[in-house]
């Protein structure tokens, strides 16, 4: 327990300290105009309160990964509070904070926009074909996701595709409407339904003084040898620690918020408030059933059900209303960024096209396409979608991480903030898609061979083309 309480301390002082530092080495002007004033069409840009785009930043990046992702990376152990806590701080946070500022900079433009303009035009092509992809993945499976709790409410009374259904038509309306006519309007709702759910199951936690472990490094898995700690679980536990898709959720409020004083609550405020999250579904997983060992057996019992953990944990700790209002959080969570996810998508083609989106006609055009590949990909196993989407999810958050360093270092600024947590993600997804199931299977000493050198590799370009880099930037 006293592991748990000290890592929430941790997450909210770190936010206090080093949220500063970030602010300071990018460089937050109050007095130059955002896109919200310069580029106005009521559609996209709209110039919102800052505490309602804080609401809106946090259910865009809280999908099921820190509720669903937080059970599963739990099942190593207490380890997952140092990922959270350490992530969140020095990788996810900064991450958000940058890509929603240099958005902010750059009239708005979308993270593969972003990334072109820094990383190349081929980088840019790629990106735009493997963030749309990835886009649809997220809104898949946060139709699925949501659809089963629904289901689960009402005992299976009405069936998952009726409620699947229902989630398709928010969807298109959500993707289509301006962003001030449904997604500002109800996102204060659902995000009380969230912050209602965590803070009671935090509640729970400490008056029923659940026997949260203290730290411990030793993998706890149940299958050790087959789920190595490093980097599995560094994998599963994406949000709450750090996220390549918060990256393609920041610049939708990059377009909204009215100053650049307020990028610091806004994007890396909503991060730290996702860990917290993230933190107290880690705790109650490791407790609730008794201890680590026995998260483990009732997953593998449950098939690693996590939307069936959190109906068990919820029933029990909060009773009957409790429970419903906290499923309705967990509902809300995924609902409010598959929407966005969506959205982003319909924006990234826009960018991509150059095709204005103030008529309707052009939003539909694009968004008919996008809703029929989702579609498709809602027939596909739940887990499979989840497992590679987790990995397209890392590694976009380390192209992101790499863009914005070179940003820094373009700009004479302090890019160590994020070069750091690059090279280490890097060295993440390189191993992990060697290792993990889903990608090569290799022997682990051979995968963390070959995941070590390509990391030194990128790492050595990198170091060596600074000055090159430098240069380019003063032409």
């Amino acid at each position: 327990m006293i592991t748990f309480l000290l890592s929430v301390v941790f997450l909210f002082t770190g936010y206090w300290f080093y949220s500063k530092i970030a602010d300071r080495v990018f460089g937050s002007d109050p007095n130059k105009p955002t896109p919200a004033y310069t580029r106005t069409d009521g559609v996209d840009y709209v110039p919102l309160p800052w505490a309602k785009i804080f609401l809106i930043q946090f259910l865009n990046i809280a999908g099921l990964g820190p509720i669903f992702g937080a059970i599963a990376g739990a099942m190593w152990g207490p380890v997952a509070f140092l990922w959270i806590v350490l992530g969140n701080i020095f990788a996810g946070a900064v991450h958000d904070f940058f890509s929603g500022m240099i958005s902010v900079r750059h009239d708005g433009a979308s993270i593969t926009e972003i990334v072109g303009m820094y990383m190349g035009n081929v980088v840019k092509q790629v990106m735009r074909v493997f963030v749309v992809v990835m886009m649809i993945m997220v809104g898949a499976v946060f139709v699925t996701g949501p659809a089963k709790i629904l289901d689960s409410i009402v005992a299976g009374e009405i069936g998952i595709n009726f409620w699947a259904a229902v989630i398709f038509v928010y969807y298109i309306a959500a993707t289509l409407l301006p962003v001030d006519k449904i997604i500002g309007k109800i996102y204060p709702l659902f995000g009380f339904a969230l912050m209602f759910m965590a803070f009671s199951i935090f509640i729970a936690i400490i008056t029923k003084w659940l026997p949260v472990p203290e730290l411990s490094l030793s993998n706890m898995h149940h299958n050790a040898e087959k789920f190595p700690v490093f980097p599995l679980m560094f994998i599963t536990i994406a949000c709450g620690a750090i996220s390549g898709f918060h990256a393609t959720q920041s610049p939708m409020m990059a377009r909204c918020i009215k100053n650049e004083r307020y990028g610091r609550q806004v994007f890396y405020g909503a991060m730290v408030v996702e860990g917290l999250v993230a933190l107290i579904w880690a705790a109650v997983g490791m407790s609730f059933w008794g201890g680590v060992q026995q998260l483990n057996e009732v997953m593998i019992q449950h098939q690693g059900n996590a939307a069936w953990a959190v109906n068990e944990i919820s029933v029990k700790l909060l009773g009957v209303v409790g429970s419903v209002l906290a499923l309705l959080g967990v509902v809300a969570a995924p609902i409010t960024s598959g929407d966005t996810a969506f959205r982003s998508a319909r924006l990234i083609v826009a960018d991509f096209l150059k095709l204005d989106q103030k008529p309707i006609k052009n939003r539909l055009f694009i968004s008919i396409f996008l809703f029929a590949g989702g579609f498709l990909l809602t027939q596909v196993n739940f887990d499979i979608i989840w497992r590679y989407m987790a990995w397209s999810n890392q590694t976009l958050a380390t192209i992101v991480l790499w863009t914005i360093t070179i940003y820094l270092l373009k700009n004479q600024k302090f890019f160590y903030i994020t070069l750091l947590p690059a090279i280490f993600m890097t060295a993440v997804v390189s191993t992990y898609i060697l290792i993990a199931p889903e990608g090569f299977a290799l022997d682990a000493f051979l995968a963390y061979a070959i995941g070590i050198v390509t990391t030194v590799l990128i790492t050595l370009v990198f170091l060596l083309n600074i000055k090159n880099i430098r240069n380019i930037a003063k032409l």
